[in-house]
């Protein structure tokens, strides 16, 4: 039951490429296409719903599949995240707190349960659900610290993604010289690519008096879209080859 890819190089690549599209996806949804926060959030939920169905009917890792139910994680996460911090309220920084204490129970019980918290060795349905949940909590709590960083800190959007690549760096520097637990360190990166993707989003889309790069929601949506869906076709191609030559 191997349906989670290796955690190589090119893993994170395009998981920072899929939190990337999430981010400027739901924006896109909630804000440009003025659908609102709430009702983006019932339609990207319901979506996410949908490919989680899809990534458990299946026996094997498929890479479309699962980067699809990626990408929905961090689309909703997004307008989740938007929801609770703007609509309802709470602010970034409540709602990053909120966010992290339902991250660490879900661990907590994930651990409890399947007494291991490994995200390379996943041998049931119930342990998929822990991993999903896990995904889909981190993806909201990275959409409200990238917010944090940008807004509230005073670091803007190219600080928040220099703050959080460097801390990425960090984490890359203590897997390799360090016997820091890589289930932990896992983790600690699968949080920070978040928040860094939805920053460097954020520098894609906002206009050139707010720090960004104005390319637009819809433009920087598709330009990562394009580039997400080459790296899926070239993880494809290269699992088949190496099947093949097996």
């Amino acid at each position: 039951m191997k349906k989670i890819p290796e955690i190589t190089f090119l893993f994170w690549i395009m998981k920072i490429v899929a939190t990337t599209l999430g981010e400027t996806a739901g924006d896109l949804l909630s804000m440009t296409l003025n659908v609102g926060y709430a009702l983006s959030t019932i339609i990207l939920f319901v979506g996410f719903l949908i490919t989680l169905i899809g990534q458990l009917s299946i026996k094997k890792h498929v890479p479309a599949i699962y980067w699809l139910v990626i990408l929905s994680t961090s689309t909703a996460g997004t307008t989740m995240s938007d929801f609770m911090d703007r609509t309802l309220g709470f602010g970034y920084a409540l709602g990053s707190s909120i966010l992290i204490l339902l991250l660490c129970i879900t661990l907590f019980i994930w651990h409890k349960v399947e007494k291991s918290l490994s995200v390379t060795d996943i041998n049931s349905k119930r342990g998929e659900l822990f991993y999903w949940t896990a995904i889909l909590f981190s993806n909201t709590l990275g959409t409200a610290l990238g917010d944090y960083l940008a807004d509230d800190s005073g670091l803007g959007f190219s600080g928040g993604a220099i703050l959080t690549g460097s801390l990425l760096v960090l984490i890359v520097l203590a897997y390799y010289f360090t016997k820091i637990s890589r289930v932990l360190l896992f983790w600690l990166a699968f949080v920070l690519t978040r928040p860094f993707g939805a920053t460097f989003g954020d520098l894609l889309t906002k206009s050139h008096n707010k720090g960004g790069l104005d390319f637009g929601t819809i433009g920087s949506s598709l330009i990562l879209f394009c580039l997400l869906l080459i790296l899926v076709i070239y993880t494809s191609v290269y699992r088949t080859i190496k099947k093949v030559s097996k």
